[in-house]
């Protein structure tokens, strides 16, 4: 079960990472947000998840 955290921690931070460089990247660039909108707003709604995911498993290990 430990290794299950381990993965879903490096999924999150790596996600993380990619969302921190890319969403400021995106609204920087013009005319970039009403195309990306809906990537960002996806991106968004997975790291949520992940955040949720990784909690649920965390309180199995506690």
């Amino acid at each position: 079960m430990t290794i299950i955290i381990q993965i879903l921690v490096f999924i999150l931070v790596a996600f993380s990472t990619i969302l921190v460089v890319g969403i400021p990247v995106t609204l920087a660039s013009p005319g970039q947000w009403e195309q990306s909108k809906n990537l960002i707003y996806t991106g968004a709604g997975i790291w949520a998840i992940l955040v949720i995911i990784t909690g649920v498993f965390n309180s199995f290990i506690a």
